[in-house]
């Protein structure tokens, strides 16, 4: 069960979802939107659980009555949980996957927290290759189960991650059922590309737009959830830029963005040197990455883009890097300028896009690196 205490920060968002409640106008459809790691997937869940409370106190759900007791492992049958999956070679190729066929994945990804990407989504469902989806299947579903009465008589709440990633059958079945919703059911979207959703159902939806968490609320927490030293703590959160996921692995002993870094290094030092054929290694050793991964990696090289450019105006608090980091672009820097910053923003941003639309990764890694010699030298 996630309480809005459980929130990390958000404390403006919590207020009007409560008043929404107190002045009962609760939208039929409300889409949560927001830099990732913000909390959305985690309001949500807490505004379920309100939802569902029969006694609150002091303006959060009481932890104790018959739904909240349910709801300590998320079985409480007027909730229901709608997520992207893919389909396993044992699956029939007609069939249609939903839901409830990962449903001991799902209970334990959010058993961990509130706070989790698509990435470690794939990750406990052990794939990394695969674009997951929510199906036809499981819009027929979610249609049979909103009808239904409420069993407890109160409301009716659904929770749909990542409706962006809906395929066009399953899209247009929730679009008729948000049209003509059933009495006292709300459905949660929780996106991360509000724009990739069907505008129809944008258009029929209340957008909750959540900004990022404050830098002293996450280091708060750091502080008290995980035990970690004031100092470490208010580095951790400035790294983290409002993000609670970018904070959690910002204190993973492996952090991926450590390798992302050495990655970096050695496209900008290769491509300075014009190595096309090791730049052509790091092009296959790059698209050997899942996709989720390379997109990420991508973004990871935007980022630093940014960093390095704003490092020559040598003001610290313009600066969101590790030491790592900061030791590299005070070097690097003097390479990204204004005669070539705006390029390399559309070259990796083509790039992202390119990955995320299934393209060759081979070919986008080995043109990125290609067309990174040209920048470099402008």
């Amino acid at each position: 069960m996630i309480r809005f205490a459980d929130v990390i920060g958000q404390e403006g968002a919590k207020a009007r979802l409560r008043q929404m409640v107190e002045e009962d106008r609760v939208p039929h459809a409300l889409l949560f939107c927001g830099p990732q790691g913000c909390g959305k997937m985690a309001i949500a869940m807490a505004f379920a659980t309100y939802l569902l409370c029969t006694d609150h106190h002091d303006g959060d759900s009481c932890g104790a009555c018959s739904p909240c007791r349910l709801l300590q492992h998320w079985n409480h049958p007027d909730l229901r949980f709608t997520y992207p999956t893919i389909k396993r070679s044992s699956m029939s190729a007609d069939y249609k996957p939903v839901s409830e066929d990962y449903t001991r994945e799902w209970l334990q990804l959010i058993d961990e927290g509130p706070y989790f990407d698509i990435e470690q989504w794939m990750s406990a469902i052990g794939v990394e290759n695969q674009q997951a989806i929510i199906t036809a299947g499981e819009s027929d579903v979610l249609v049979q189960k909103m009808t239904l009465r409420a069993s407890q008589g109160g409301y009716k709440v659904s929770i749909i991650w990542l409706p962006e990633r809906m395929n066009d059958a399953s899209a247009n079945q929730l679009l008729k059922l948000i049209e003509e919703p059933p009495v006292k059911t709300v459905f949660l979207l929780v996106s991360e590309a509000p724009e990739q959703v069907l505008e129809t159902i944008r258009s029929r939806t209340q957008r909750f737009d959540m900004p990022r968490i404050d830098t002293a609320e996450i280091q708060r927490a750091l502080e008290e959830r995980r035990g970690i030293d004031a100092e470490a703590a208010r580095r951790v959160a400035r790294l983290a830029n409002g993000s609670w996921t970018a904070a959690m692995q910002e204190l993973k002993a492996h952090n991926e963005n450590r390798k992302f870094l050495e990655h970096f290094i050695s496209l900008m030092r290769l491509a300075y040197q014009r190595n096309v054929k090791d730049l052509r290694k790091w092009s296959d050793t790059m698209s050997a990455l899942g996709r989720e991964k390379q997109k990420r990696l991508l973004t990871y090289f935007l980022r630093m883009i940014r960093e390095s450019f704003m490092s020559n105006f040598q003001q610290p608090d313009l600066s969101y890097m590790t030491d790592d980091e900061q030791q590299f672009a005070a070097k690097f820097g003097r390479f990204i300028h204004e005669d070539n910053i705006e390029e390399f923003y559309d070259l990796l941003t083509l790039a992202i896009r390119d990955i995320g639309q299934n393209a060759n990764s081979k070919m986008v890694f080995f043109e990125l690196a290609l067309k990174t010699i040209i920048l470099l030298r402008r």
